[in-house]
């Protein structure tokens, strides 16, 4: 199993692996990508760069604004007809799947990374995908954390913590985001 495979398979994985190499010219790559991203000035511009960092196509349904920001990039899927905002951060490491017709509002934060709490294993990485299904909308603020699936239909509200699953059809909201209301 490679390091991408593990990082996509989850769990924790030493920051002493030897394959973290790999690892770190994928984010210098993005880095330097980075930079033509958030300096695009059409959306076919921004679709374009996003679809070298993610390496993968974009659908030309599927809107970005700048700026954006990713760490990693290639463990991002993005559906049709998805809209991204202005300010989001994705920290793609664990794999961030991102389903059609899903609405992520400004400066949503979605992270699969974390780290053990051992202080003697802390720079390792513990990786946990992220899954936003069909149709889902995530509010302006919004953080999701690792290994959270958001259910289609639902709605996460501005400013919320997402720390576990939502169901489909559900609202959530607040710190840590709790179900506001089912079956919408």
């Amino acid at each position: 199993m490679t390091v991408f495979e593990k990082m996509l398979a989850g769990g924790v994985i030493a920051n002493t692996d030897p394959e973290m190499r790999a690892v770190w010219e994928v984010v210098q790559r993005t880095i330097e990508l980075s930079a033509r991203l958030n300096s695009a000035t059409t959306i076919a511009q921004i679709r374009h760069v996003l679809s070298q960092i993610i390496n993968k196509p974009i659908p030309s349904s599927t809107r970005i604004f700048i700026p954006f920001h990713t760490n990693f990039g290639q463990h991002i899927t993005l559906g049709e007809n998805v809209f991204i905002n202005h300010g989001c951060s994705f920290l793609d490491l664990g794999g961030i799947t991102i389903e059609d017709d899903v609405l992520i509002g400004p400066k949503v934060n979605i992270i699969t990374e974390n780290h053990p709490i051992d202080p003697a294993n802390r720079k390792s990485l513990d990786l946990a995908k992220v899954v936003i299904k069909q149709n889902a909308w995530i509010g302006a603020g919004a953080t999701l954390l690792p290994g959270v699936t958001i259910g289609k239909n639902s709605i996460v509200a501005a400013g919320a913590v997402v720390t576990k699953d939502v169901p489909d059809n559900t609202i959530v909201g607040g710190v840590p985001a709790q179900i506001i209301r089912n079956n919408i």
